[in-house]
């Protein structure tokens, strides 16, 4: 019987399988009750069983977790396919051109891909450790709106597991208004590993949030941050932006050009005031 048991594990590592809860319940509870036949045969369980046992619990327990949707993992899918994209565009060193630097080091550069457009880099150090520049960018991307004046608004619709996350933006218009409202519904992925960090995103549809009156629904991605801590200097964060983005509208791709590269470079200032004053004593 036991071995039958572990065949039926086998299938439900299958994906159209493994959402199937009950198959997966019952799995764990024969495994249960096969090694449980098996100790009272012996004189005592083996070490081996005594591991399996341990881990069968732990299934068991894990299995009570709600199952994602078929939509929930279409959405995954696309956060992990705008982050693997996203880094596949950076870890390319070539056709890089200079767009704007500034005299505290800060740069834009950008590039021309055929399947994506016209790209923009934006290169930073900010003086604050990676862990204080994850959580204003990750855990607390909801209050944006409150210190950068490029972004009105950003709502998370839906939150899907640990690393997924469904959101909608408003842009507040530019100086001078070059730029109409737009807005932005974006499935967004963030993904930790040692000391590197990678926020990603591309858009989306999203059912619950239809076009916006008086906005235009205009579409990013792939597009991502990446956060190191400088080499030898834990309290400063290497800051790499990836910005693609179709504005819509009947707009030159000069004045296109001119408000992203700016977008960028007003970011990492409004972003360095935020951290300072998050960081600075409170009275």
């Amino acid at each position: 019987m036991l071995p039958a048991t572990f065949k039926l594990c086998a299938a439900i590592s299958y994906q159209h399988l493994r959402n199937m809860r009950g198959l997966r319940r019952q799995a764990a509870l024969t495994i249960g009750q096969e090694l449980s036949k098996l100790v009272c045969r012996s004189p005592g369980p083996g070490p081996w069983i005594s591991h399996v046992r341990r881990r069968s619990s732990l299934l068991s327990s894990r299995l009570e977790e709600k199952p994602f949707s078929e939509m929930e993992m279409s959405y995954i899918k696309q956060g992990e396919e705008a982050l693997q994209k996203s880094l596949s565009i950076l870890g390319n060193q070539d056709g890089w051109k200079m767009e704007t630097e500034v005299q505290n080091g800060d740069k834009v550069l950008s590039k021309v891909l055929p399947d994506v457009g016209k790209v923009f880099r934006l290169e930073v150090v900010v003086d604050q450790p990676l862990d204080a520049v994850y959580s204003e960018l990750v855990d607390n991307m909801e209050q944006m709106g409150d210190w950068n004046p490029s972004v009105k608004e950003v709502k998370i619709l839906q939150r899907i597991g640990k690393d997924t996350v469904i959101t909608h933006e408003k842009a507040a218009a530019p100086p001078g208004n070059i730029v109409g409202p737009r807005d932005f519904v974006s499935v967004r992925c963030s993904k930790r590993r040692g000391s590197t960090c990678v926020l990603a995103g591309m858009a989306t549809q999203y059912g619950a949030v239809p076009e916006q009156e008086g906005f235009v629904r205009a579409e990013n991605g792939p597009t991502c941050m990446l956060l190191r801590p400088l080499p030898g200097r834990p309290s400063q964060t290497k800051l790499t932006w990836l910005l693609s983005i179709d504005l819509k509208g009947w707009l030159p791709k000069s004045i296109i050009n001119q408000v992203l590269a700016q977008t960028q470079v007003d970011f990492a200032n409004h972003l360095r005031q935020r951290l300072a004053r998050m960081a600075a004593p409170q009275c």
